[in-house]
C-alpha cells in the first residue's frame, strides 16, 4: 500500500547571523538526557517527572543536531547548515497514544542554513500538514499547537540573535 501526503513546507528568512541564530536556538531548547529513557520501564513516574521539568522555550527539546554543512567539506565546499531534531517526548506521546504512525514525524526536523545570498533560512514542514494525514482530531489539535510553537520559537530566537 502506498499513500501520498502533501506537506506544507515553510521557509523563514531570519535577520540573525547563522552563528547567532544557532547559538540562541540551542540555548533556548531543553536538552534531553537519553539515559533517562532506559529507566522508563522500571521507573515511569520518575521519567515522566523528569520530562515535565525538561522545559525549553515553547516546551521544546533538542533531540539531536547534525552539522550537514561541515559534511560538505568532503566535497571541498563546507557550508553553514545544521539540521535539528526538535520536539518533546510528552507531546509526541500525546499523539502516538492515538496513532503510532505519528512517531514518523516526532521529533520534527528543522534545517537552519546560510543561503547563497549569505542570508539565513530556517526550513521545516508544518507539523499540522504532516500529522493531519492521520485524520485524528486529538493528533490534529496537538499538531496545530506545534505549528504555533515552532513559529514562536523561530521568531523569539531570531529576535535574540539579531540584538
Amino acid at each position: 500500500m502506498t499513500d501520498s501526503i502533501a506537506a506544507s513546507h515553510q521557509v523563514v528568512k531570519v535577520a540573525s547571523s547563522f552563528a547567532q541564530f544557532t547559538k540562541h536556538l540551542e540555548a533556548a531548547l531543553g536538552h534531553l538526557d537519553r539515559a533517562m529513557f532506559g529507566k522508563v520501564e522500571t521507573e515511569p513516574a520518575m521519567v515522566e517527572a523528569y520530562l515535565k521539568q525538561l522545559g525549553g522555550e515553547q516546551d521544546l527539546v533538542l533531540f539531536g543536531m547534525e552539522d550537514h554543512g561541515a559534511l560538505l567539506t568532503i566535497a571541498g565546499a563546507p557550508r553553514r547548515a545544521k539540521q535539528y531534531a526538535i520536539g518533546n517526548p510528552l507531546i509526541a506521546m500525546s499523539m502516538t497514544q492515538h496513532d503510532m504512525r505519528a512517531a514518523l514525524y516526532a521529533p520534527l526536523r528543522v534545517l537552519v542554513y546560510e543561503a547563497a545570498d549569505q542570508k539565513v533560512r530556517v526550513e521545516y514542514d508544518l507539523p499540522s500538514s504532516l500529522f493531519g494525514q492521520f485524520g485524528n482530531a486529538a493528533i490534529s489539535k496537538v499538531a496545530d499547537s506545534l505549528d504555533a510553537k515552532l513559529a514562536a520559537l523561530i521568531a523569539s530566537v531570531d529576535e535574540q540573535g539579531a540584538k
